[in-house]
């Protein structure tokens, strides 16, 4: 009430006065004389209310000049149980672009990702890359991001002490840390979820890569390949397969031996088929797993011949040093390969399917001992085995 009344008081000396090009030199003194009379009588009332007005007005453009964080960091907010080292070097690191005013060395910050071994050592570290982006921003003029060597690094610490959620911002275009966001960054998180079987966040690093406009490349197709294999995502791997196909990406020889061992495990010929078709195009010898897909494929055909000719002929290319690694295959055709395959049968074919198979793969295996080929192969191992005798 006190200041409604002081404001009324003051807005009775305040009337509209005209001005013409006559009455301006007398107007001019006569105001100061005026305003000299009304500011007299009033200024004890009004000054205190004029004083708080520009006391707030003042606060409140110096609050929007100045940025907070500029001398506060967001790490007082995040608490938790960070490492000592990692707490002292944000510290250091903080204390040197937000009060000294300088850029602190390149070692504490490689030495603060090395010493990284949790999620609250992680939050800090992304405050003092957003602290150090602006201040190389606002003071030095830089307006290019983190090298990519400094980026992987971040997203390969991220993965290493399982703050996922924090390593998927390294692969933002737009982001507020100065990380520069590369298919390698990409790579360290799909790496984990291959490690984790985790096929749902390999989606998600795939939508990330599109997302931000990243390229696919071979090592992202081995690496999703792989994942899809492991969880037994069959539909992911022929939705995947199709992308980076249209996306030019030529495959490895590793990315076709898992493709094909896929389809052969599925008992999927007409897959197996069309992915050796797509490798002989960029391939001309078979690897040896691919062969041995192949020979899954005629066995699943019932042809035991030209099965034995495809092992055959690997075998008489295959260094002498590696042949351990053929009686590997042979072991995991007789005795995994079966069981895999007949599992993914529906009722009425696993019977059909079981007997062609313990007749067939007996048949490959005298027909390369009749060429001459040296093949240690249990064959009592296969009748033992369960799924071909339900």
């Amino acid at each position: 009430m006190q200041f409604l009344n002081n404001s009324r008081r003051i807005a009775k000396f305040i009337k509209p006065i005209f001005i013409t090009e006559t009455n301006l030199r007398f107007f001019s003194s006569a105001s100061q004389i005026s305003s000299s009379f009304q500011w007299r009588n009033h200024t004890s009332t009004s000054s205190s209310v004029l004083k708080g007005i520009d006391r707030c007005s003042h606060s409140s453009s110096m609050s929007l000049l100045i940025p907070r964080s500029s001398f506060s960091s967001e790490a007082e907010k995040l608490g938790g149980n960070p490492t000592v080292t990692v707490k002292e070097l944000h510290d250091k690191m903080l204390d040197s672009v937000n009060v000294k005013r300088s850029m602190p060395p390149n070692a504490w910050l490689w030495s603060l990702i090395e010493n990284c071994q949790n999620q609250d050592d992680i939050h800090l570290l992304f405050d003092v890359l957003q602290n150090l982006r602006r201040f190389r921003l606002s003071n030095l003029r830089i307006h290019d991001n983190f090298n990519c060597n400094l980026c992987q690094q971040v997203a390969k610490t991220c993965v290493r002490v399982g703050a996922i959620d924090s390593g998927k911002k390294a692969l933002w275009k737009h982001n507020v840390h100065g990380l520069t966001p590369s298919v390698a960054s990409a790579h360290h998180l799909l790496s984990y979820a291959l490690e984790h079987k985790n096929p749902e966040l390999m989606e998600e690093v795939m939508k990330l890569l599109k997302t931000n406009d990243l390229p696919l490349q071979p090592g992202t197709a081995d690496l999703v390949f792989r994942i899809c294999h492991d969880t037994d995502k069959w539909d992911l791997l022929a939705k995947y397969s199709k992308k980076f196909s249209k996306a030019g990406v030529k495959l490895r020889k590793t990315t076709f031996d898992v493709w094909m061992e896929f389809s052969a495990k599925r008992g999927d010929t007409e897959s197996l088929w069309k992915v050796d078709k797509q490798r002989s195009e960029t391939y001309s010898q078979h690897t040896l797993s691919t062969a041995f897909s192949c020979a899954k494929g005629f066995l699943l055909e019932s042809k035991p011949e030209e099965a034995a000719a495809v092992i055959q002929v690997i075998c008489q290319t295959y260094p002498e040093e590696k042949k351990s690694a053929v009686s590997t295959e042979f072991e995991k055709l007789v005795n995994e390969w079966p069981v895999d395959v007949i599992k993914r049968q529906t009722e009425e074919d696993k019977k059909a399917l079981a007997a062609s198979l313990k007749s067939v793969i007996p048949s490959m295996v005298n027909m390369l001992l009749s060429s001459g080929l040296n093949v240690s192969v249990d064959l009592d191992e296969l009748n033992k085995n369960e799924a071909l005798l339900s």
